[in-house]
């Protein structure tokens, strides 16, 4: 189990992220059309993993758009930006901010993402949604970057994930 905060006030999530060298979970997650993307359908590929609570919160918002407008500078890497929404939701503000370089992928359905990668919240306000995490993988799936943002209403550290591809 880990801590994050919302305002000041503490959360906890169901576990422990990968950890680096590690080989990223299996997952099923479901695509804006509602059929269903794999981590085995990214294979070859680098992936940014940009995990957060809700597309409709700011902080989420902003995460998706700088991460999609990143996404033009890296060669060989997809940017999977992953929460609960239902898959509407998500393609409704793709669509609404015109961008492209992302793919939304909701874990509404199956519902283990979260607690298979160690990230959904097992208390307070906002349990049972995914935690604003960023993880990187290689070629073959394996973590070379993570982060668990520790105020969730904090963005993440873009930086800190787009070095190990640059």
């Amino acid at each position: 189990m880990s801590q994050i905060t919302l305002k000041g006030e503490s959360i906890n999530t169901y576990g422990s992220l990968p950890e680096k060298g590690e080989k990223a979970p299996h997952f099923q997650l479901v695509k804006n059309d509602l059929s269903t993307a794999t981590l085995e359908d990214f294979k070859g590929k680098r992936v940014i993993m940009n995990i957060f609570p809700s597309v409709d919160q700011g902080v989420c918002a902003t995460s998706v758009r700088k991460f999609n407008q990143r996404a033009t500078e890296l060669n060989n890497t997809v940017v999977l930006c992953i929460s609960r929404d239902l898959p509407f939701a998500q393609k409704r503000f793709v669509n609404d901010e015109g961008l492209k370089n992302v793919i939304n992928l909701s874990d509404f359905r199956d519902r283990n993402f979260g607690k298979d990668y160690g990230l959904e919240m097992i208390d307070g306000p906002m349990e049972g949604l995914l935690s604003r995490v960023v993880i990187v993988l290689d070629e073959n799936g394996k973590v070379i970057h993570s982060q668990q943002v520790p105020e969730i209403a904090e963005e993440p550290d873009y930086l800190a994930a787009l070095k190990n591809l640059l």
